[in-house]
């Protein structure tokens, strides 16, 4: 219940009921919310205070907007940076379904970029596999994976995980470099993502590595913020008996 006598505005200790209602799992991830007019109904309240609300919790990614679709509580994800995990693995380990929407599965010739991550030279062949990853039915990030022709039989082996495709050939990477930072979303990327054009993202390029140092993946994935957390443990290696 709101308290009146509190001198926050009433939008602010709406929000602050809503998310002490996600905080303690009374309002489960991709649960709907009811319409701003039942809301408002139920805990007097006008439906503009409503909407300031919801707004505020939009924008702190603990709730998602969408058109025609109504207020869900956002699913989040974490992805732990301390190891070499796929999308399909890192889903499958909180009891969600993964899937793909394919953009792009093709062979080509190796980009000057993609030479240089991958350490090929002018001309040489590739695999390129360009998806939406979806957790359940909510897309998540955006992938453009490319590797080695020597690395697959063909484009056909990759319908699921790519790091279970590559796993099958013993060429999945043991090793990664990693590099993460903030970007807008284009209006492209915001379309297949169904967030609005600007919308904050993480972009990850990874580079992955064999035993043996030669690499086999560069991968650039632009995540939704509002739906990952990137989680590492670090350690102060000072503090650690020898």
């Amino acid at each position: 219940m709101l308290v009146l006598r509190d001198r926050k505005p009433l939008y602010a200790q709406f929000a602050r009921l809503l998310r002490t209602a996600i905080a303690e799992g009374r309002l489960k991830p991709g649960a709907t919310l009811p319409p701003e007019r039942d809301l408002a109904a139920e805990y007097g309240l006008s439906r503009i205070t409503i909407r300031k609300a919801i707004a505020e919790l939009a924008e702190d990614g603990l709730l998602t907007r969408r058109q025609g679709a109504g207020t869900t509580v956002t699913r989040r994800i974490e992805q732990d940076f301390s190891r070499i995990s796929s999308f399909s693995e890192e889903v499958a380990a909180r009891r969600q379904l993964a899937r793909s929407s394919w953009i792009l599965r093709a062979e080509g010739t190796v980009t000057p970029a993609e030479a240089m991550h991958l350490n090929l030279s002018p001309g040489e062949p590739v695999l390129r596999f360009h998806r939406i990853r979806i957790a359940d039915d909510a897309p998540m990030a955006l992938e453009f994976s490319t590797v080695p022709r020597f690395c697959l039989g063909g484009i056909h082996e990759v319908s699921g995980s790519l790091y279970a495709a590559l796993a099958r050939t013993d060429h999945r990477p043991v090793r990664a470099l990693q590099r993460l930072r903030a970007v807008p979303f284009t209006e492209s990327q915001a379309r297949l993502l169904d967030v609005d054009a600007g919308t904050p993202g993480l972009l990850i390029e990874r580079c992955g590595f064999l035993g043996d140092g030669r690499p086999v993946e560069y991968t650039q994935s632009y995540y939704r913020g509002d739906a990952y957390d990137f989680v590492a443990e670090l350690t102060d290696l000072q503090s650690v008996p020898a």
